[in-house]
């Protein structure tokens, strides 16, 4: 685990990236939210986070997200890692928001859930806009009735649009194109069906640059802040 001076100044390198290419593309850094990843790296990431002023981190997994979540306070989570249906009852009124919802089935499911707790939860849909096989996300041509009937469940919030890129770091156009289509499918859904799809989360420490060019309002940053783990760390 780094220490915290140095968490400090990867942020401060990451909050530049950020106004740089905000800059390039005539947006105001405003517009964007950085969420840290603290997936695989013990609370006291998050602390290091709720110190520098951030109040809200992205996990992947269910379990490890509220054994922190019990440890520290002031800070909401994000669920950014593929949700399995027998985990739903877990994460429904723990979580912030819920970004990786792409099916039907599950999206019912935490809608129930919802009901039952009497909350109002609020998520994204996830779209594997960049059509890899390696990653979750309901198809873009599937992204029309999954909304439909997200819009239908009242105890649920469609905050907007996840999808992650596909891994090809020798060739940024692959995330471009990703990208673009999100934002593109994210216009089309707001005519459609008449509602506000603020929010786009895409881009992550690698590709931080050209999301935001392409309207990222959310990106996922892990590694740029807390460097790659070690193997051997617990």
């Amino acid at each position: 685990m780094i220490e915290e001076q140095d968490f400090y100044s990867n942020y401060q390198k990451v909050k530049n990236a950020i106004e740089i290419a905000c800059e390039k593309c005539s947006r105001s850094v405003n517009e964007i939210t950085l969420l840290p990843v603290t997936k695989n790296w013990p609370v006291d990431a998050v602390n290091y986070c709720k110190n520098a002023g951030i109040n809200i981190v992205g996990e992947n997994r269910v379990q490890e997200a509220i054994e922190k979540m019990d440890k520290v306070d002031a800070v909401e989570f994000e669920l950014i890692g593929h949700l399995q249906r027998n985990k739903v009852k877990q994460v429904v009124g723990s979580f912030m928001r819920i970004q990786t919802v792409d099916s039907l089935k599950l999206l019912e499911r935490i809608g129930n859930f919802a009901s039952s707790m009497k909350c109002k939860q609020r998520v994204l849909l996830q779209v594997n806009a960049g059509n890899d096989p390696a990653k979750c996300g309901v198809s873009v041509e599937n992204a029309h009735p999954l909304l439909e009937k997200a819009l239908q469940i009242n105890s649920l919030t469609v905050d907007g649009l996840m999808t992650i890129a596909p891994y090809a770091p020798d060739d940024i156009s692959v995330a471009q194109i990703c990208f673009s289509k999100l934002r593109e499918l994210r216009d089309e859904l707001e005519v459609n069906f008449g509602v506000e799809l603020s929010e786009l989360s895409m881009g992550m420490s690698d590709d931080l640059p050209t999301a935001i060019s392409e309207g990222s309002t959310m990106i996922r940053v892990g590694s740029a802040l807390f460097g790659h783990r070690q193997k051997s760390e617990n």
